[in-house]
């Protein structure tokens, strides 16, 4: 381990053993967090589907050569 790093584990190693493992928790941040998160994944998720309601998946047809039909010959 270099010097450094042997350096912070001794500085910080007593600020750890003063919390209590069974008082730690999220808290009111951690849940305002969550929230914001769940509350984008909704409004993403019904954007894609409002989206995805307006895809047309009809193919054009075709002229049995291969060449596109007449309606599409400019696109």
């Amino acid at each position: 381990m270099s010097a450094s790093a042997n350096l912070a584990m001794t500085h910080l190693v007593p600020l750890a053993k003063d919390l209590d493992e069974n008082k730690v928790t999220p808290g009111v941040l951690g849940f305002i967090v969550f929230a914001v998160m769940a509350l984008a994944v909704w409004a993403l998720m019904k954007s894609m589907n409002r989206h995805m309601g307006k895809v047309d998946f009809a193919e054009p047809e075709t002229a049995p050569s291969g060449t596109p039909a007449q309606g599409s010959a400019g696109k």
